[in-house]
């Protein structure tokens, strides 16, 4: 057993009896070369780290040593093993990405408890420090992403730089970014989040295509859709199609409002990430700019006589559990909600 500092290695780990909760992928391997995005959420999301003062962070000190230490990972293993592409701390958890160049001799997630051991005994270090009766200055989860399709790493690097700008505008705007259940649209509850003027809004109109439209059919109703928008239209699509996401993609683009129909889109509440969650990319950016509304509909929604008998229609069955009925149900919400 070797040791660093006084303190046990890798090779043997002490104090964290927990097993951690790792997501991942059963495909992935974490021993050889990728790149991998790690969050770890502080204990019971305790702002812990640091302070958010405009759009950057100031870290405590606390937040200071767990960026030290961050900076120290490669030493773990050896420095031309690993390379901390990109980090960004946040009050409540740490964002990570990091390069693994060649093999490494363990699982990455026994590294990932290493840096949580060595946390916890410099912020211990901190007189002037109390957490409580918080043992870790993190949580015993963290989570894992595997970047692995082209252009992941510029957009990953993007949303770690951009982080601290996100969570102000959501702090800025906090009624634009708050899941609200039993929402009534129409005939029907569902779950929102987003500008709620624009389910009230009386200029709205259902945006449906075919899958077997032509790309010169989606170029000229795009068009049209474009021409209906500039005049105040407000659509209202589940987006699914490659015709109906080509046409919402420039409708947002260009700056005009949608309400998207989603079919699994927000955690539930006793999801301990209920009360963090945002969206992510382009449905932030429209959000904050109060363009879009997300809806997505209860279950009993999908059962209701009305939707079966619109989806029947089209195929001639009710199969509840297959995507194509889901698909045609949402559609069907979205024209419900559109003549509301």
């Amino acid at each position: 057993m070797s040791k660093i500092a006084g303190h046990m290695t890798p090779e043997g780990w002490r104090r964290e009896k927990k097993q951690n909760h790792i997501y991942r992928p059963a495909w992935v391997d974490f021993q050889g070369p990728a790149i991998h995005l790690i969050t770890i959420n502080t204990a019971h999301r305790a702002p812990l780290l640091g302070e958010l003062v405009g759009e950057h962070v100031e870290l405590s000190p606390i937040g200071e040593k767990v960026a030290e230490e961050i900076t120290n990972i490669p030493s773990y293993i050896g420095a031309s093993s690993i390379e901390i592409y990109k980090y960004v701390i946040m009050p409540n958890h740490v964002h990570i990405l990091l390069r693994i160049h060649e093999r490494l001799p363990k699982h990455l997630g026994q590294y990932i408890r290493w840096f949580k051991i060595q946390c916890t005994d410099k912020c211990q270090l901190l007189s002037a420090v109390s957490l409580s009766d918080k043992k870790w200055p993190f949580g015993p989860e963290y989570h894992t992403r595997t970047l692995s399709g082209k252009g992941q790493l510029a957009h990953m690097a993007h949303y770690i730089d951009d982080n601290p700008r996100r969570l102000a505008i959501k702090r800025a705007n906090p009624e634009l970014f708050k899941i609200k259940r039993q929402t009534e649209i129409g005939g029907g509850r569902y779950t929102t989040l987003g500008n709620m003027f624009l389910a009230e809004n009386p200029m709205r109109r259902g945006l449906q295509c075919s899958r077997t439209m032509t790309d010169e059919e989606i170029r000229a109703k795009k068009e049209e859709c474009l021409a209906e928008a500039a005049n105040g239209t407000i659509f209202v699509s589940a987006a699914v199609s490659p015709g109906e996401k080509q046409i919402c993609r420039a409708l947002r683009e260009a700056g005009y409002r949608l309400i998207i129909l989603l079919e699994d889109g927000f955690p539930k509440p006793e999801d301990p990430h209920y009360n963090y969650f945002k969206p992510s990319g382009v449905y932030f950016e429209a959000c904050a700019k109060e363009q879009l509304l997300l809806v997505e509909p209860e279950e009993v929604l999908f059962e209701r006589a009305e939707i079966e008998a619109k989806v029947y229609a089209k195929t001639g069955e009710i199969p509840h559990n297959t995507k194509r009925y889901r698909f045609l149900a949402l559609n069907a919400l979205a024209e419900e909600i559109a003549g509301a």
